[in-house]
């Protein structure tokens, strides 16, 4: 019996990965069975739960994939020489990551699924770990990111870099959820309106 390539196998699990993805976003997580998911991907049980022992299993699989994507976007512009001000790198890279079709996805339901994979986190631990080794690793991003504007002089140094850290994470994660419920949500908007903030003075006292 000829033995079966890896590349098949990968172009498997993906068959698999993006039916299930879309099943979720349509239905959510819980409104989802695994007779939908084999459904939708044209697959017997046994050819899926080779690769899936369940539905949990799944669903995390997912999750890793998708806050690794959104997370390798920011660590690759990151790597930029000089780096992107905030306000054009969270345009940038939420753009391209909204933009990109992850899982076959269309933005807005690519957005609305990663809002119901940071609910699930609330009631699974599995994916709670996943999601707060995500968060680590973005803080640290971010932290090398301040250095490197304190670096150019752009940024004072008496800001803790986790604060900006914390406040450019939640900033992205307001343009997703943003794009999850209403659409239309352009980066070119995000960035203008950042940009008019980062340029605002404040009032002298006294």
């Amino acid at each position: 019996m000829a033995r079966v390539s890896q590349e098949h196998l990968d172009a498997r699990r993906r068959q698999i990965l993006d039916g299930a993805a879309r099943c979720f976003a349509r239905n959510g997580f819980h409104g989802t069975s695994m007779q939908d998911v084999l459904k939708e991907v044209g697959l017997s049980a046994g050819a899926v739960y080779r690769y899936f022992p369940g539905k949990d299993d799944i669903i995390a699989a997912i999750t890793e994939e998708t806050f690794g994507v959104i997370r390798g976007a920011f660590e690759e512009a990151a790597r930029m020489t000089p780096p992107p001000t905030p306000d054009a790198l969270l345009a940038r890279v939420l753009g391209g990551v909204l933009a990109g079709q992850v899982h076959g996805l269309e933005r807005r339901t690519f957005a609305a699924l990663v809002v119901q994979l940071w609910s699930e986190t609330l009631r699974d631990r599995r994916l709670a770990a996943l999601l707060d080794d995500g968060y680590a690793a973005m803080r640290g991003v971010w932290a090398h990111l301040v250095d490197a504007y304190r670096s150019a002089g752009i940024l004072a140094s008496d800001v803790p870099s986790d604060h900006v850290a914390r406040t450019m994470i939640a900033t992205a994660q307001g343009f997703i959820v943003q794009e999850a419920l209403f659409g239309d949500v352009r980066p070119d908007v995000l960035e203008g309106g950042l940009r008019g903030l980062m340029a605002m003075k404040t009032q002298k006292t006294g």
